[in-house]
């Protein structure tokens, strides 16, 4: 079934740009993004913090960015999250790495440059960093204590890119696991109420951390920092109450009794793999 797999940032590159080529003649460039943002801690107080985020863009979009986008250039991405393991050639030891696949560029300065900072300005100036995906749990949920009293809690979600390969024209299908992780009330609802198989959406901020192993050697984390979680695919006494009432102030009509057996549901087996195409072509945009 359909999957969501997106991100929205809005930050500032940090680096000179390095527009690459495949061996096929494809452009490729990773930018460097800082993301400023806000967060509360756990004792209720509003502090600052940053988010650094390795995004790669391809073809176009790339050639675009190696012309027009330098370092402190403001900039928004949407894209999706994309994590690719190997080897360690030396180690022998499984690693990886997630970053940003752009889908989405927009370059944000002004022509005549960057405006000044506002004076006393907090609210607006903040940035975007905001990851949603759509999947099934992956595994049940863990819930533990901090040493500060608050309740933290992780769990996995997968989700489903699909797409057609170039040339070929076959089906490619590739999954990503997501790592999650939920703070406070919201992590003891969880805990309760998801289980692994479950089809959930979750909102949030995209996070990197990273640590040391006790051989000393440097790892990385992505992690989706959850304010929303939704469980999917159950009842709501709030919705059912809406569709009763309104079948109650529908005609009884024949030819809407005709039409009865479609209204019955269903099973989520029988539903095809749909693939949602826009019909409108870049080139027949009149602007």
């Amino acid at each position: 079934m359909f999957s969501l797999n997106r991100v929205h940032l809005v930050g500032y590159q940090t680096q000179p740009i390095e527009l690459r080529q495949t061996p096929g003649g494809t452009s490729v460039v990773d930018l460097n993004l800082i993301v400023p943002f806000s967060f509360k801690s756990e004792k209720g107080e509003i502090l600052q913090g940053k988010s650094f985020h390795v995004v790669t863009a391809w073809g176009s979009m790339a050639d675009f960015a190696g012309q027009y986008v330098r370092p402190g250039s403001h900039l928004f991405i949407a894209g999706r999250l994309q994590t690719d393991s190997w080897e360690d050639q030396t180690t022998k030891e499984k690693r990886s790495k997630t970053k940003i696949v752009a889908l989405e560029m927009i370059l944000l300065d002004p022509k005549d440059g960057q405006l000044p900072t506002p004076e006393g300005a907090k609210e607006i100036l903040t940035s975007v960093n905001r990851a949603e995906i759509v999947g099934n749990v992956t595994r049940d949920p863990e819930i533990r204590t901090t040493t500060g009293g608050q309740q933290v809690l992780t769990m996995g979600v997968a989700t489903n890119d699909r797409w057609k390969e170039k040339g070929t024209g076959e089906d490619r299908e590739r999954a990503e696991f997501h790592n999650v992780v939920v703070w406070g009330t919201l992590a003891d609802e969880v805990s309760r109420a998801i289980r692994k198989g479950n089809r959930a959406y979750v909102s949030g901020r995209v996070q990197t951390r990273s640590w040391e192993t006790q051989q000393g050697q440097k790892r990385t984390t992505t992690e989706i920092i959850a304010d929303q979680v939704s469980l999917l695919g159950v009842q709501n006494r709030t919705a059912m109450e809406s569709v009763e009432a309104s079948a109650q102030r529908a005609p009884r009509s024949s030819s809407r009794a005709s039409a009865a057996p479609s209204a019955a549901p269903v099973a989520a087996s029988d539903i095809p793999d749909i693939q949602y195409k826009s019909e409108i072509k870049v080139e027949d945009l009149p602007f």
